[in-house]
């Protein structure tokens, strides 16, 4: 996009090493002029992203001065785009690729305490959008980890898909939905749905199952709650949901 108010942008992660593969995110991230205001270049920008890429808006991250949007792009793509005021936009590390601007001239007023430290997983709060939209990134996350034979790995990752349904599950039920206080109270049917959905030995066709029946658990609850994409992220997710292998 052709926009004034956006100064430098870079690709962020695996692409801007010139590595990735057929299951990497695109990452894109963007300092906004410091006279503009952030969520209102990144409201203008969905609008675009949506309507010229047919992309569904899943979830929002906000860390510190940067807001995080991530889209789910036909073909299962994951996009993530973030901005951040030009006062505090600064090269996160050697995955960055400066595409346009000029980083020597930007966060010159930026922040100088520590930043936070890592957390294991994303806090998501208990709302129904919110909790379908990361199960569906956490089902991303463990289709790559798996094709990409990293199997210790994908295994949190189809854990938390499968928490995310049954969160949402509880969420559609008036159950309690914070710490698995309410899965034990779920109707029997939903939870023997769900049976396929441990992982029972660390290969990829064990994985590749207890993803697919969390994912398919995910996109029932999804359509439960009445959400107004969950259709369309279904279609784009059922290879996935299949147990099959995503081209990307």
């Amino acid at each position: 996009m052709d926009d004034s108010r956006v100064v430098a942008g870079a690709i962020v992660g695996s692409l801007a090493q010139g590595g990735g593969d057929p299951f990497s995110d695109l990452d894109l991230t963007f300092a906004v002029r410091d006279d503009a205001t952030v969520a209102d270049v990144l409201a203008d920008w969905t609008t675009a992203i949506i309507g010229e890429l047919d992309a569904i808006r899943l979830v929002d991250l906000e860390r510190t001065a940067t807001i995080y949007r991530v889209f789910l792009l036909r073909g299962a793509l994951q996009f993530d785009l973030s901005m951040t005021s030009a006062a505090l936009f600064r090269v996160g590390g050697p995955r960055f690729q400066l595409l346009f601007g000029d980083t020597g001239r930007l966060g010159r007023g930026r922040d100088s305490t520590a930043a936070p430290p890592a957390m294991m997983f994303i806090p998501t709060p208990v709302v129904a959008e919110d909790v379908f939209g990361w199960g569906v990134v956490y089902a991303l996350h463990a289709r790559a980890c798996v094709e990409r034979g990293r199997f210790w790995q994908a295994e949190p990752y189809v854990a938390a898909t499968r928490d995310h349904a049954l969160t949402l599950a509880c969420l559609n039920r008036g159950l309690p939905a914070v710490e698995a206080r309410g899965y034990e109270d779920l109707p029997a049917e939903t939870l023997a749905a769900l049976e396929e959905s441990h992982v029972g030995a660390l290969d990829a066709r064990a994985l590749h199952g207890a993803l697919a029946a969390s994912v398919r658990a995910l996109m029932r609850e999804g359509a439960y709650a009445s959400i107004p994409y969950a259709d369309e992220v279904t279609e784009r997710l059922r290879e996935l949901a299949a147990g099959s292998r995503l081209a990307g």
